[in-house]
């Protein structure tokens, strides 16, 4: 079940075109998302005004290579290895899901436009990449969900308990879940069962990418811009910021 690809099964009740177009849609509302996120909470405007302000205050002008060894810097700690979290669970359940977007998003795209139909088998490893992506999503997901998450973890109320932040990570975690559902119910042949879990994977799928300007979903292009401009500043000695404290013996 796990080694063929279940995008190309949906041929018997969908064309093609349908998962191909579906899937360029989402990518448009998560660009489209985000601007309006943007626009919404003046993020560029700040961020704009911010590095104008930064300027102002530098004691010494960054080479390019300087730069460029500052937006590497960033790129593997706070993109990559998710550094700036000190707490070891935090750390690796963000790094699960992380990763396993990552892995879920690149080989959903490489089964839905370069094997689309039965004719066109993928090679054993795509469909196998998407179930790994999956299950570390919903690993990640749910650690951080059930027993991470502040209002669960330091003021006790119940993980159900749900607020307008948690509609990425829900959404997140039901569009996995009724993906293994649907792949499982499409592997033992029942096509009602396909078309109903199939119909709830879509629903939730949306959700997640439609309601990029109303979950966190945009933080992840903010978070890298924000610590680059901190690298930065710390750089060129414009930051008006005292320098953190070491918080990694605090919170043990």
């Amino acid at each position: 079940m796990f080694t063929s690809n279940p995008f190309a099964d949906l041929t018997l009740f969908l064309a093609p075109l349908f998962m191909q177009v579906y899937v360029v849609l989402m990518i448009l509302a998560v660009a489209a998302g985000t601007l309006i996120d943007m626009r919404h909470k003046g993020s560029a405007r700040y961020f704009m005004q911010a590095r104008q302000a930064s300027r102002a205050r530098a004691t010494r002008q960054l080479s390019g290579g300087e730069r460029m060894s500052l937006a590497v810097r960033t790129l593997l700690n706070e993109v990559l290895t998710a550094g700036e979290f000190h707490k070891p669970r935090r750390r690796i359940s963000h790094l699960l899901t992380f990763y396993g977007v990552l892995l879920y998003l690149i080989t959903t795209i490489v089964l839905v436009f370069a094997y689309p139909t039965p004719e066109t088998p993928a090679p054993a490893a795509w469909p196998v990449l998407w179930n790994i992506g999956a299950l570390m999503i919903l690993v990640g997901g749910c650690w951080f969900f059930f027993f991470i998450r502040v209002d669960v973890a330091k003021e006790g109320h119940s993980p159900f308990r749900l607020m307008r932040a948690d509609l990425f990570i829900v959404s997140l975690l039901a569009s996995v879940i009724f993906a293994f559902a649907w792949e499982c119910v499409q592997a033992v042949g029942n096509l009602t069962a396909t078309q109903i879990f199939f119909g709830i994977y879509l629903f939730f799928t949306t959700l997640l990418f439609f309601g990029v300007p109303w979950s966190k979903f945009a933080h992840m292009f903010y978070k890298p811009a924000a610590a680059f401009q901190r690298r930065v500043e710390e750089a060129d000695g414009s930051t008006s910021l005292p320098r953190p404290a070491d918080v990694r013996y605090i919170e043990r």
